[in-house]
């Protein structure tokens, strides 16, 4: 579905990063691109959502090259949406109901249409209730939240997220991570960047590994995290659920599995499994 095909990203003060990446994204994988800060994973969805040019290579979509002027910028934005790691990038309105309606509006939508897709996209995230409310008045969880209907409400095919639970507290991290995973079961495409191992290990299809601007990996969670070396190379820390897994395969209370498994309550019920057969 999309295409990156030796692309190179280079700001005006001379900064490269990204060097000669080159990726392929199915429709409907669940990817997390992992990296330290500095790597360029904000830099590729800038590049993947239009807000960049690459300065050499391209990217595709349903195999065709994006156009950089405002038509072809319009399309683009209505496959692929992108939720910033600070919603205060992104919201601008005077109140919610409005800050959702702006995209829809600027696709030149029947104004009928456009509140029909506000009312739908409020009533499947629950904020029906914040319609009325200033932006600047929700908190970091709502802000993300109302992000993310800014999105949704352009039907998107594709959906970036830039850390997504980032300075949230649990609460309202639980509630973006379920968003996400419902997004998901719906058929949506959804990328993440994220520092987040455990996260990325019981969630993702595929993992993408930058560092320095260069692309190191694509795999499997389990590829990716077993990998000590790259791990090592890219700042990445190793899941809690391989670790334990590791100690109890050293002490001899559980024989190696196949792979490890890909969550703590998934490496439990191995275990119940074992003793309880």
């Amino acid at each position: 579905m999309i295409e990156i095909k030796n692309l190179d990203f280079e700001y005006e003060d001379g900064t490269m990063a990204l060097q000669d990446v080159n990726l392929t994204i199915k429709k409907g994988e669940k990817i997390a691109i992992m990296g330290p800060n500095g790597s360029g994973k904000s830099t590729l969805f800038l590049c993947l959502n239009g807000v960049r040019k690459p300065t050499k290579g391209s990217i595709l979509v349903k195999g065709e090259p994006i156009i950089y002027n405002r038509k072809g910028l319009k399309q683009l934005r209505q496959k692929i949406g992108i939720v910033f790691q600070n919603p205060d990038n992104q919201l601008f309105s005077a109140d919610v109901f409005q800050e959702i309606s702006f995209g829809p509006m600027n696709l030149g939508l029947d104004k009928e249409v456009v509140r029909e897709r506000v009312e739908d996209v409020m009533s499947s995230l629950h904020i029906e209730h914040l319609r009325k409310r200033p932006t600047h008045f929700l908190s970091g969880g709502q802000k993300k939240q109302v992000a993310i209907a800014d999105i949704l409400a352009m039907n998107p095919e594709v959906i970036l997220f830039d850390e997504p639970t980032a300075a949230l507290d649990s609460y309202h991290s639980r509630i973006v991570s379920k968003l996400i995973d419902e997004l998901c079961e719906s058929g949506i495409t959804v990328i993440q960047a994220t520092h987040d191992s455990d996260y990325a290990m019981a969630w993702a299809d595929q993992i993408v590994v930058i560092s320095d601007g260069k692309l190191l990996a694509k795999d499997t969670p389990q590829n990716i995290f077993g990998n000590v070396e790259l791990r090592t190379k890219a700042y990445i820390e190793e899941p809690n659920v391989m670790k334990v897994y590791h100690s109890l395969c050293e002490a001899n209370v559980i024989d190696e599995l196949k792979e490890c498994p890909r969550s703590i309550e998934a490496l439990v019920g191995e275990v119940e499994t074992i003793f309880y057969m």
